[in-house]
């Protein structure tokens, strides 16, 4: 893997935390999936292991993972949900896509950019409390790059890149496009940057369940229709569109025909799903949390706080595995019962 650096932990040297007595708690990583608006998932996620004093001191994402794993590692996660806030509907959305006509993505991306860098100025990352990855994937050699270094609002814009949808990232002499082509849920990251315990957050984990197939499929035959006369109608003039607002109809598609954009999402989707079932397969984390957000969009920012709450409710359900895990490798000091949490009811 490239540009590993090492950072310093959110409470200590190395990423070490001490608690009671002289005990030494793990280093505890935290590896956000990609989703695009399924990420706001990531803040309940984010917000009730912090409640519970369950505190990551290496924090990896990957696409949306990287906005929002990069937002909480500069302390300016109220930002992004402030901004879910404000959206009132797909109109307030539209209008952060600049949709263009050239260049290498549909979106050029500035106007979301800006936002972050409003958030973020110039941080960078090896200057944040906490170790931070963004992971993102070379353009023609298809290579895994870790983004460590640099501008925190370079490597979450590279990390999201989703090709076709957004332009390429130039960073140093690559260009790099979304992280989910190659680790959708970087947990190997988190660990090669000294998680002993990682917790991994996948939200791609109820979009598809069993995948099967469709051995024989072919043509429907059209049923015979009665010819009628022809009849003269009064001819309609179709309504005349800016090209910006037609382009962004051909985006998102009308009733009955899918758009650009849901033909690459589902494509991307579909492969995200497999790599990810891959990825996690040969290479497990301690914990996984699955919200079950697979009935939301990938557009639907605007549905921010039901998300979180979807999040929060997927935290708790895991609660008491974290904590036992954190127990089996940092017992509790003599005299101090573990804290556990009750497991919530499914939803």
């Amino acid at each position: 893997m490239l540009d590993i650096l090492k950072g310093r932990g959110a409470n200590g040297s190395n990423g070490e935390k001490v608690g009671l007595g002289s005990v030494r708690r793990p280093v505890i990583g935290l590896a956000l999936g990609g989703g695009a608006a399924r990420g706001f998932a990531h803040i309940g996620i984010l917000r009730t292991l912090a409640a519970n004093g369950i505190v990551p001191d290496v924090v990896v994402g990957t696409s949306i993972g990287a906005v929002v794993g990069g937002l909480y590692a500069a302390g300016r996660l109220d930002t992004l949900q402030e901004w879910g806030r404000s959206l009132q509907g797909m109109r307030n959305i539209l209008g952060y896509l600049d949709i263009r006509l050239s260049g290498s993505g549909l979106i050029g991306g500035e106007k979301l950019a800006t936002r972050l860098e409003d958030a973020v100025g110039q941080t960078l990352i090896e200057d944040l409390p906490i170790k931070f990855a963004a992971v993102a994937t070379e353009v023609r050699t298809g290579h895994e790059i870790w983004l460590t270094r640099g501008r925190v609002v370079d490597a979450m814009r590279a990390s999201y890149a989703l090709p076709g949808i957004f332009s390429p990232v130039l960073i140093g002499d690559r260009w790099l496009v979304d992280g989910a082509l190659v680790n959708p849920v970087p947990v190997s990251a988190a660990r090669a940057l000294g998680a002993e315990i990682v917790i991994a957050a996948n939200l791609s984990s109820d979009i598809f369940t069993h995948s099967t197939t469709i051995y024989s499929h072919g043509a429907i035959p059209e049923p015979v229709t009665p010819v009628v006369a022809a009849t003269t109608t009064k001819r309609r003039f179709p309504r005349l569109f800016s090209a910006e607002k037609a382009m962004k109809r051909e985006f998102f598609g009308s009733a009955g025909r899918p758009g650009i954009s849901s033909v690459m999402v589902d494509a991307f989707n579909i492969m995200q799903d497999r790599i990810t079932r891959a990825r996690l397969a040969g290479d497990p984390p301690d914990l996984l949390i699955t919200p079950r957000v697979g009935q939301f969009g990938w557009f639907d920012f605007h549905r921010g706080e039901d998300l979180i709450a979807h999040g929060t409710r997927a935290a708790e359900r895991a609660l008491e595995s974290i904590q036992e895990a954190i127990e089996v490798l940092a017992p509790a000091p003599a005299g101090h019962a573990p804290k556990t949490s009750e497991s919530k009811v499914d939803e």
